[in-house]
C-alpha cells in the first residue's frame, strides 16, 4: 500500500506535541507557588489541581488506544489541539479553583491524545531498527522539554513575569504542531498482528501483568511526586526548585538516549532494582542536604527514576505480549491514575507537616525547610517498597528471557 506522507513533517510536529505536553508539566509546577498566593490555595488545594493532570491524561490515552484502528491519528490529533487550546485559555482568565481544576483537567486530555496518536503514527511510518530509532527520538522529547520548560519559567519568574505570560508560552508549540500537522496526508493504522481485546484482556490476568500493573503505580508517582513539587518543596533548600527539575530531567533525557546497553548489560529486572536504590538514596539527600548538595541528589535521582517507565512498558510489551498495545496502554494509564491520587496527598503533606512545625515555633525559611524536608521522608517510603518489590521481581525472572524486543 503505496502512501504520499511528508514523514518528516510529521514526526516534527509529534515532538513539538510532546514538547507541549513537557510545557504543560514543568512551566505549571513553575508557576503553582504563584497560583497558590493569588487565588489563596493550599497545597493540597494545588494538590487537587495537579492531579487534574494525571487524570485527564490516562483517561484520553487509553481511548485513543482502544479507537486509534477507526479514528485514525489525525482525528486524534485535533482533538488534542483542542484540549490542549482550551485548557491553556481557560488557565490564563481562571477565576479560581474550579476553573483551574477544569483547565488542567483538558490539559490532560490533550496530553493524553499524543501519546495515544503519535506513538502508533510513528510505527506505522517507519519499521524495523528505523521505527526504534525514530521513537526513542521521539520520547526523548518529554525530559528534554521539561528541561526547556523548567529554564523558561525559572527566568521568566525571576524577572517578574507573571503566570500568565508563562502558559502563553504553552501555545508556541501548540500552534507549531498544529500547522505542521495540517493538510498532510497521515499513515494508514494496521491491526496489531490481528490480537482481540478479549485475548488482551485475558493476558492482563497474568501474575507478571498483575505485579508490573502494582509496581508501576508506585515507580509513577516515585518519579512525578518529587519533580511536580520540586518547585514548593526545595525552593527553602538553598537551590533553585526550577533548577533542581531542570537538572533532573536533563539527566533522565541522557540516560534515555544510552538506555539500549544499558538495559542489555544489566536487564530489565536489574535496572529496575538498581533504579528503586538510587531513587531511594537520592530522595533521602534531598530530604537532609542543602545548598549546592541538592543538586548532587538531583542526579542520583534521576539516574534512579530515568529508566522506571520506559522499562516497565517494555517488559510489559516483553513479558506479557498477549497483552498488546492495550496492555502497554493499561500500564501506562495506572502510573498516571496513581500519581493523580497521590497529588493531593502529598499536598497535604506539606499542609500537615507546616502546621505541625510552625506549632514547634519555626518560621520562615526554616518552617519551609523543615516542612519540605518532612514530606520528602515520607515521599522515600515509595522507593522503598519499590527495592523490596523488585528484588523479588530480580529473582522471581532470573534465568527466563523476555519475548523479542520490544519496540517503544
Amino acid at each position: 500500500m503505496t502512501q504520499t506522507i511528508n514523514r518528516t513533517a510529521l514526526f516534527n510536529a509529534s515532538c513539538f506535541a510532546l514538547i507541549t505536553t513537557a510545557f504543560t508539566f514543568s512551566i505549571r509546577a513553575g508557576i503553582l507557588p504563584q497560583l497558590g498566593a493569588e487565588f489563596n490555595l493550599s497545597n493540597e488545594d494545588l494538590g487537587f489541581i495537579n492531579s487534574m493532570w494525571f487524570l485527564g491524561f490516562p483517561i484520553s490515552m487509553i481511548l485513543g488506544g482502544l479507537f486509534y484502528h477507526v479514528v485514525g491519528a489525525a482525528n486524534i490529533m485535533r482533538i488534542a489541539f483542542v484540549m490542549h487550546t482550551l485548557g491553556i485559555l481557560l488557565t490564563i482568565f481562571a477565576g479560581g479553583y474550579t476553573t483551574l481544576l477544569l483547565s488542567t483537567l483538558f490539559i490532560g486530555f490533550g496530553n493524553g491524545c499524543t501519546e495515544a496518536a503519535c506513538n502508533p503514527m510513528i510505527a506505522d511510518m517507519y519499521t524495523g531498527v528505523k521505527m526504534n530509532k525514530m521513537l526513542n527520538r521521539f520520547h526523548m522529547w518529554f525530559p528534554g522539554g521539561i528541561v526547556l520548560g523548567s529554564l523558561i519559567s525559572k527566568f521568566m519568574t525571576d524577572f517578574g513575569a507573571s503566570w500568565q505570560l508563562q502558559m502563553w508560552i504553552l501555545m508556541i508549540p501548540t500552534i507549531i504542531y498544529a500547522v505542521l500537522f495540517f493538510g498532510k496526508t497521515f499513515p494508514k493504522p494496521h491491526a496489531d498482528e490481528a490480537m482481540s481485546i478479549g485475548e488482551n484482556i485475558k493476558a492482563m490476568f497474568s501474575p507478571v501483568f498483575i505485579f508490573l500493573f502494582v509496581t508501576m503505580s508506585i515507580t509513577a508517582i516515585t518519579e512525578f511526586g518529587t519533580t511536580q513539587w520540586a518547585e514548593v518543596i526545595l525552593n527553602s533548600s538553598g537551590a533553585s526548585g526550577m533548577l533542581i527539575l531542570a537538572l533532573t530531567t536533563g539527566v533522565m533525557a541522557v540516560a534515555r538516549f544510552f538506555a539500549g546497553p544499558v538495559v542489555e548489560k544489566f536487564g530489565q529486572t536489574g535496572i529496575l532494582l538498581i533504579g528503586a536504590v538510587l531513587a531511594t538514596i537520592g530522595i533521602y539527600m534531598f530530604s537532609v542536604v542543602t545548598g549546592p548538595l541538592a543538586y548532587v541528589a538531583a542526579v542520583i535521582f534521576a539516574l534512579g527514576v530515568a529508566y522506571f517507565w520506559p522499562v516497565m512498558v517494555g517488559a510489559t510489551a516483553q513479558r506479557v505480549p498477549l497483552s498488546g498495545a492495550l496492555g502497554m496502554s493499561i500500564i501506562g494509564g495506572v502510573g498516571m491514575f496513581s500519581t493523580a491520587i497521590w497529588q493531593p496527598v502529598i499536598g497535604s503533606w506539606i499542609d500537615g507537616s507546616r502546621t505541625l512545625m510552625s506549632a514547634e515555633g519555626l518560621i520562615g525559611e526554616a518552617l519551609e525547610l523543615a516542612a519540605g524536608q518532612a514530606t520528602l521522608q515520607k515521599l522515600m517510603l515509595f522507593p522503598l517498597v519499590l527495592i523490596v518489590l523488585f528484588t523479588i521481581f530480580y529473582f522471581w525472572q532470573k534465568g527466563k528471557k523476555p519475548a523479542g524486543a520490544a519496540a517503544h
